[in-house]
This record gives structure tokens, C-alpha cells and sequence, in this order.
């Protein structure tokens, strides 16, 4: 290749290499300075990563949380009447595979010294897993064994007995202890089918742990309602309206901290990029000497001040990812999935915050008067 080629076709090219070795040198020049801004991006886009898969993600971490607290639905036979057969397949259809249904059934009974005294009968694999906030030693395994709530125990003693309903007598083994300090305190809970033998009465109310967001909750209230006119269908106030104002601060507070991080870290950026300019003064002012334009200058600076906040962002994002997964193991025990369609608007945000935290030290840099700068005064 010719000489005369080679310096054509130099010639032609953009002075991108010269502008990339400017930056450069830029930032080596002021370690100091430039790592202190960098590092002000990165932990920006660092929260900011974080707390935006924490967003997208804090939703159904929560639902799985409240759903361990009980059923957020009930259904109630009207009348002190009981369930149909086909109430439970209903419900089951309603919910569509997004929550979990347990039938109860309650009765009135009589323990051998005339006592009166409520016993449930459900099924309590089901039981376990709707209610698993309930305090028991030992779950029922068997056939006519029963799990009694703590004041119930009082009344029957820790050794077998009888209980009568309708002329109707059942003998029950005690299995383990209940208590939650509510109601189930004061029933006797046994196996669903020993209670319909038993009793020969049917469920009267269906429990519900439904998942989905408050207006989900709704259309599934709305479909039982639709799907069961003969009974009650309404919402566990304190769940719902608990969850839905939880998720709502908590959201908030997501946002919140993330804003107040990132404004945060551009005052550190701005700061950064004002001293940076006033050091490099002279610097600038030759080059304004030498034929250096406005404009130039000016699209320098603000590519400094971009690329600072691509690598931060980059950076940063990394780091959030992990934090976010951290987050997530330690405070719900499941893991928080990276979203990667995040990453343009953490980068775009990123350069965004840098270019207008640059605004300011773009001014200074204007106002620079090589004569004066160079003179020394």
C-alpha cells in the first residue's frame, strides 16, 4: 500500500481515535476526580437496577407471603344451611388453578359431661397448606384422631374420648394441639370424612387463598358470586385490604428510594464534573486559544460526561442484579430473576442524569477566557 493512499485515507477518516485517546487521558489525568463520579453512577444505577426488579418482582413475592397468613375468600352456605356437592368443583373452576380451596364443616357438639363444644371437619393436607401460620405439635395422620384447639383441650383432656351429636356418637383420639389466638382455639378439628360418617351433614363453608392483585381478587369474587347464588361470597377484609395497602407502600417506597438515591448521586456527579472543569481550566483554554469552538468544547465535555455514565451504568447494573437477588433471597427465601429488559432504560437513565448533571459545568466551561486563563490571573 502506497504512502500517499495511506495518508488519504487517514485523512478521510473521522478523528475518532484522537477524541477516544482526549477522553482517556482525561481520565487518567484526574483518577481522583473521575473515580468519584463514576462510582456516584454506579451506585445510582446499581439501586436503581435493583430496586426496579425489585418492583416488577415485589408483587407476587408478596401474594406468596399473605397467602401463608390464610384465605383471603370465603364462602358460606346462607341459612345455616350447607354446601352442595357441586359448591366445591365450582369454586375450584373459579379460582382456575390459582389458589387453593378447603372445605369446613362445622357442628355444634357435646362432650361426655354435656359440654358444648364446636367441631370442624376438613381435610387437613389442605388445611396445612391454606393455614400454615397455625401453631400444632403434630398434625393429624389417621382415622378418628383430632387435633383440638388449646381452650377446646380443657374441656376433653389429653386422653381419648367421646363426642355426641344428634344421638350420634364418634370416639376421638387426641393427635396434637392448636393454637393461633383466634376462634380455632376453642373447636375440635377432624378428617372431613369421619365428620360427614359422623354427622352426615355436608360442608357449609369453603376457605379460599386465592392469588392474583386486588382487582383479580375481585373478578374471582364476582365469578363465585355468579357460580354460587345460593351462598355468601365475600372477601377476608383485614387480607385483602392488608395486602393491597402493603403492596401499595411498599411500591412506593421502591420508588421513592430509588429517586432519592439517584438525585442524590447527580449532586455528586455535578459537583464532581464543577471541579473537574475548574481544574482542567487551563486545558481549555488552550485549546479555545489554539481555534478550539464552542461547540467542540462543549460536545467534549458532554461526551466525558456520557461515557462516565455508560460505564456506570454497566457497571451498576451488574451489581444490581446481584443486590436485587440478595434482596430477594433474604428477605422473601426465593430467588429475585434478573430482567434484562431493564438495562436499556437503566443505561439511557443513566447517561441522562450524567449529560444533565453536566448542564451546570458546561456554563463554567463556557465562561473560560483563555487570555485571562493564560496569563495566569
Amino acid at each position: 500500500m502506497s504512502s500517499l493512499t495511506l495518508v488519504a485515507r487517514r485523512a478521510g477518516r473521522p478523528h475518532t481515535s484522537m477524541f477516544l485517546r482526549m477522553l482517556l487521558r482525561a481520565a487518567v489525568r484526574r483518577r481522583g476526580r473521575a473515580a468519584s463520579a463514576l462510582l456516584a453512577m454506579i451506585v445510582a444505577a446499581a439501586v436503581a437496577t435493583a430496586m426496579l426488579n425489585l418492583y416488577g418482582d415485589v408483587q407476587s413475592k408478596l401474594q406468596k407471603e399473605f397467602r401463608n397468613y390464610g384465605a383471603n375468600i370465603v364462602v358460606v352456605a346462607k341459612d345455616g344451611q350447607t354446601l352442595g356437592p357441586d359448591a366445591l368443583p365450582a369454586v375450584n373452576a373459579a379460582i382456575a388453578g390459582r389458589g387453593l380451596a378447603v372445605p369446613f364443616g362445622y357442628v355444634v357438639a357435646r362432650t361426655v359431661s354435656g359440654q358444648p363444644v364446636v367441631v370442624s371437619g376438613t381435610d387437613f393436607a389442605q388445611a396445612r397448606a391454606l393455614n400454615s401460620w397455625w401453631k400444632v405439635n403434630n398434625w393429624p395422620e389417621s382415622s378418628r384422631q383430632a387435633l383440638l384447639g388449646v381452650r377446646a383441650q380443657s374441656s376433653t383432656g389429653t386422653q381419648p374420648f367421646d363426642l355426641t351429636f344428634q344421638g350420634r356418637t364418634i370416639h376421638i383420639t387426641p393427635a396434637g394441639v392448636l393454637q393461633t389466638g383466634a376462634d380455632e382455639d376453642s373447636r375440635i378439628y377432624i378428617s372431613l370424612a369421619d365428620f360427614q360418617t359422623w354427622t352426615g351433614m355436608r360442608p357449609s363453608t369453603i376457605e379460599i387463598a386465592v392469588s392474583g392483585s386486588t382487582k383479580e381478587t375481585e373478578s374471582t369474587l364476582q365469578k363465585l358470586s355468579a357460580a354460587l347464588p345460593y351462598a355468601d361470597v365475600h372477601p377476608v377484609r383485614r387480607i385483602v385490604e392488608g395486602e393491597a395497602r402493603v403492596m401499595g407502600k411498599t411500591r412506593a417506597t421502591l420508588l421513592s428510594s430509588a429517586v432519592v438515591i439517584v438525585l442524590t448521586s447527580s449532586l455528586c456527579v455535578l459537583a464532581t464534573l464543577i471541579g473537574w472543569v475548574v481544574d482542567r481550566r487551563r486545558d481549555f483554554a488552550i485549546m479555545k486559544a489554539l481555534g478550539a469552538s464552542e461547540r467542540l468544547l462543549t460536545g467534549f465535555f458532554a461526551a466525558e460526561a456520557a461515557a462516565l455514565g455508560a460505564v456506570g451504568a454497566l457497571v451498576g447494573f451488574a451489581l444490581g442484579i446481584g443486590l436485587a437477588a440478595w434482596i430477594g433471597r433474604v428477605n422473601f427465601h426465593a430467588p429475585v430473576m434478573p430482567r434484562f429488559e431493564i438495562l436499556p432504560v437503566v443505561l439511557a437513565g443513566a447517561i441522562a442524569v450524567a449529560l444533565l448533571s453536566a448542564i451546570a459545568p458546561i456554563s463554567v466551561l463556557r465562561r473560560v477566557q483563555p487570555a485571562t486563563i493564560l496569563r495566569g490571573e
